[in-house]
């Protein structure tokens, strides 16, 4: 689902590439291999049904900010529309990988079209500033406890159980990292919605290693920017 064309210094796959390189000679074997195990059935598996289709509003939701306070989708969205980020958590290094990304190649040419990206996960509010702050990144990163925003979507997901061995084996304790308390995380998920917050694009990724391009993104803008004309 996502496209080839370069932008910026290097594409989202080109960095997956690079880290899973790093991971090779960092991470066992065992844990590797039961990550790769998911992905492969989550490629399987393909985009579930029921997802989200253009044309439908994006559910607000009572959100939490990156300090704790409470929000909402509705009082982050612009009035000319905004790019909307489901991403799983700071534990995540492809959600690392793709924020940066986006905070370098996305957000200046968003700047200049006055639109707003905002970035949603399930984690605790502490873990929204780790990102924010370990990322540099300039724009929203909210907690959505509960993950409503991906249920209502309909890319909700949860490990399996070889990569919740996995994770553990890592020292990662998913439920705890949640707001929560469970191991809910979505499908990474890119949605464009305008400024009355309906649904004009989305991409989702069941396998998380993979992500929207900046370039996909730019281009389903044009797209709606001359549709719009």
């Amino acid at each position: 689902m996502t496209a080839n064309a370069e932008v910026g210094r290097s594409t989202i796959r080109d960095r997956v590439v690079d880290l899973q390189k790093q991971m090779a000679g960092q991470i066992p074997d065992n844990v590797l291999g039961a990550f790769a195990t998911e992905q492969a059935n989550l490629d399987a598996g393909g985009v579930p049904a029921g997802v989200a289709t253009p044309g439908t509003a994006l559910t607000d939701a009572s959100l939490l900010d990156a300090h704790g306070a409470s929000t909402s989708l509705a009082d982050a969205l612009g009035e000319r529309g905004t790019v909307v980020v489901l991403y799983r958590g700071a534990w995540c290094p492809y959600c690392n990988l793709t924020l940066r990304a986006y905070q370098d190649d996305l957000v200046p040419q968003l700047t200049e079209r006055a639109i707003p990206m905002v970035a949603i996960s399930p984690q605790k509010p502490d873990g929204s500033l780790s990102m924010k702050e370990k990322n540099e990144l300039s724009f929203t990163v909210l907690s959505d406890p509960g993950n409503q925003i991906a249920a209502a979507l309909g890319v909700l997901t949860a490990p399996s159980d070889g990569a919740r061995a996995a994770q553990r084996a890592l020292g990662l304790d998913l439920p705890e990292a949640n707001a929560d308390g469970t191991d809910g995380v979505p499908m990474p998920t890119v949605v464009i919605v305008d400024g009355q917050g309906i649904i004009r694009w989305i991409d989702v990724h069941p396998n998380y290693t993979t992500r929207t391009e900046v370039g996909d993104i730019l281009s389903a803008l044009n797209t709606l920017d001359d549709s719009a004309k």
